[in-house]
């Protein structure tokens, strides 16, 4: 049974392998010190941190994060450590909270490997504490216990560490801050929460949610598009809050902007930002009640929104947010039984009597032996967790609006043009190796952000390796076709536009849907001329609605100027690029999003390279897709390869075509 403690409060520990799990409305850092009988650390190397996670017995998180998991062995613990204490700081510098009281109280959970919870206890009465002492695991008559602490410091890292005795305690904690820092791209705020008060993961597993009431948490931040290119040098790209006039906005976020939560000091907003209406929202759909020992049916459209497409559009990023969790804690797991079991074999061998004979074969077989069970144990919890996820996502699948399903989904044969943009996108699926057939859909907010670019050389996947150079790059441009066509499709009539440059014409046949339909905002631009009018039309809207903007003077704009969002598809880049058609295309890549221009291109970067590094930012500010599966997207939350699956029609399909004429029957009936 689940001890719910409070502070000052202790409980016996059944056994010394552990998890200790954290969770927060923010990005926190994470860490631990080893103290001795009187809980004083003897060192710096006493202390875990994510400049120096890893210590005998125990492991942290090497970066800022909403959730962590710290993996404890207290019987590998170097000699003389009677105690691991649990330290909890705000980052510093990153634009987000400096106090714990300006976010929702932390709550921490002591855990077996197998994920059942031992003790739990909420922080709070936080106010202008910056750093906490959360809980501590201390040795009494042999046996080892957990105690609440939940002593807060207003003077952050370096009063906390001072009080544990450490020498220097400033230069600590700058030095730990510094390395949060460098890895501040990563720190995202989690996905939005499943239910007011639940806890996904403890849902999924079946365990009862004891955590005490508390106030609902701040709307987490808009979810970053979690994904980037590892083989490119940039800075990860988050995504920003809408506002209600997106025009206005800003750009995709600037180089090392981290996920953060409240602003600094302040109260704290609980409006969602796309609400129009004080009306509050309905009741997410009740689960059915689950038998007894089997964990709760899955809904779709449980998690928190204002309307269904924005509860499906969180359960969706909760979905992802699990699953990248669930494998985390797994690779961790096993990463840590293979130390541990290298450790004792270290141990075992350091004894020369024990090199050979018999002694040394039972140290290796036992070393083994604990390796295995421990890898089993997460294995098991692992099928647990992705068992409850696929069970979800065949419940939600089929109740997803046209703009988040699949082609094959039956939704878009009953599809209608709507009258105001969805929240999101769907433009493709994400898997793991662990289960490559639970598949999460990736969103992308509407309007969009920034570009999207469709990789048409060879890449590191097996699938483009085996393929045909021509049937590859044919492939591209069908996958960009596509996507525009779910663009036009979602979009009220008249408010999008796509604009087609085709310098050499080498794309007449997948283009013959868009150009069937009379759906393009001209025919496809081919040479020079085509090039240069096309680039020269985009490039004078992006520049009279900027100034529009600056100078809050949009009556002014000329009437023949269409201000609907704008997609303008590539092919074949830079084929037919003079240096003057790059640097406008740069301009747009760069300008264009902020005032509802954006990019589709398709191209082979290995191409491009003629151009030397000139055209490394405009890759970097496009998001890359793949016309075939590719494992080459990195979440920046935990750091997984994600394996990239586009939208496929399914073959024999006509959705397409009558996807387009629906879109073009659309406009005729609005006069567009």
């Amino acid at each position: 049974m689940t001890a719910e403690l409070v502070r000052g409060q202790n409980h016996t520990l059944p056994q010394t392998r552990l998890e200790i799990r954290v969770s927060a409305g923010t990005p926190v850092v994470a860490g631990a010190t080893l103290g001795d009988e009187r809980g004083t650390v003897c060192g710096i190397e006493w202390i875990a941190h994510p400049g120096s996670p890893q210590l005998p017995g125990l492991e942290v998180s090497q970066q800022a994060a909403a959730d962590h998991r710290l993996a404890v062995d207290l019987e590998a613990l170097p000699a003389g450590a009677h105690r691991v204490t649990v330290l909890l700081a705000l980052p510093v510098g990153a634009g987000g909270p400096v106090r714990f009281g300006a976010v929702p109280a932390p709550f921490v959970a002591v855990t077996g490997l197998d994920g059942t919870e031992i003790a739990t206890f909420t922080l709070t009465d936080l106010d202008a504490e910056s750093a906490v002492s959360a809980l501590e695991l201390y040795r009494r008559q042999d046996a080892w216990k957990v105690r609440a602490v939940g002593q807060g410091y207003a003077g952050g890292l370096a009063e906390m560490l001072a009080d544990q005795g450490v020498r220097d305690p400033a230069a600590l904690a700058g030095s730990i801050q510094e390395a949060v820092t460098r890895g501040l791209a990563r720190s995202v705020a989690p996905p939005p929460p499943r239910t007011p008060e639940g806890d996904r993961v403890r849902h999924a597993t079946g365990s009862a949610d004891h955590r005490p009431t508390a106030p609902p948490p701040p709307p987490a931040p808009e979810p970053p598009e979690p994904l980037t290119d590892p083989a490119t040098t940039g800075p990860a790209h988050t995504t920003q809050p809408h506002t209600t006039q997106p025009h206005t906005t800003t750009g995709p976020a600037a180089a090392g902007a981290s996920a953060a939560g409240p602003s600094a000091g302040g109260p704290i907003n609980y409006a969602h930002p796309r609400r129009q209406h004080a009306a509050p929202p309905s009741p997410p759909p009740a689960a059915p009640p689950a038998q007894p020992g089997q964990p709760a049916q899955p809904v779709a459209g449980d998690a928190t929104g204002w309307s269904m497409d924005e509860r499906l559009y969180n359960q969706i990023w909760g979905m992802f947010e699990d699953l990248a969790r669930a494998v985390a804690a797994y690779r961790s797991a096993v990463d840590f039984a293979e130390s541990r079991m290298d450790q004792e074999l270290d141990r075992a061998l350091s004894d020369p009597r024990n090199r050979i004979g018999g002694a040394g074969d039972r140290a290796r077989e036992a070393a083994r032996a604990k390796r295995d069970e421990l890898a089993s144990r997460a294995r098991e919890a692992l099928d647990r967790d992705l068992a409850q996820l696929a069970a979800e996502a065949a419940v939600v699948e089929p109740a997803l609006p046209a703009a988040y399903a699949g082609w094959g989904n039956p939704v878009w044969h009953a599809h209608r043009i709507p009258m105001e943009i969805p929240m999101a996108l769907r433009i493709g699926d994400l898997h793991l190796p662990e289960r490559a057939d639970l598949r999460i859909p990736l969103l992308v907010r509407l309007p969009l952000e920034r570009g999207m670019w469709v990789d048409s050389g060879r890449t590191a996947s097996e699938a483009a390796a085996l393929m045909d150079t021509d049937r590859l790059r044919r492939l591209a441009m069908e996958t960009a076709v596509a996507h525009a066509a779910r663009l036009l499709a979602v979009y009220p009539p008249g408010e999008f536009a796509v604009h087609v440059i085709d310098p050499a014409g080498s794309a007449a046949g997948p283009l013959a849907p868009l150009v069937e339909a009379g759906v393009l905002a001209g025919p496809p631009a081919a040479g020079p001329g085509g090039v240069a009018s096309v680039l020269a039309h985009l490039t004078r809207r992006v520049d009279l609605v900027q100034m529009a903007v600056r100078a809050r003077a949009a009556d002014s704009l000329p009437p023949d100027l269409d201000t609907g969002e704008q997609l303008l598809v590539v092919n074949d880049f830079p084929h037919g690029f003079d240096d003057r058609a790059v640097t406008q295309l740069r301009y747009l890549a760069d300008e264009g999003p902020a005032v509802g221009v954006h990019l589709l291109m398709v191209a082979d970067r290995e191409e491009a390279s003629a151009y030397g590094p000139v055209l490394d930012p405009l890759w970097r500010s496009l998001l890359r897709i793949t016309p075939v599966a590719d494992s080459h997207l990195a979440d920046p939350w935990v750091g997984h390869a994600w394996t990239y699956e586009p939208l496929t029609i399914p073959p024999g399909s006509h959705v397409l075509e009558q996807v387009l004429a629906a879109v073009a029957a659309a406009r005729r009936a609005a006069g567009r």
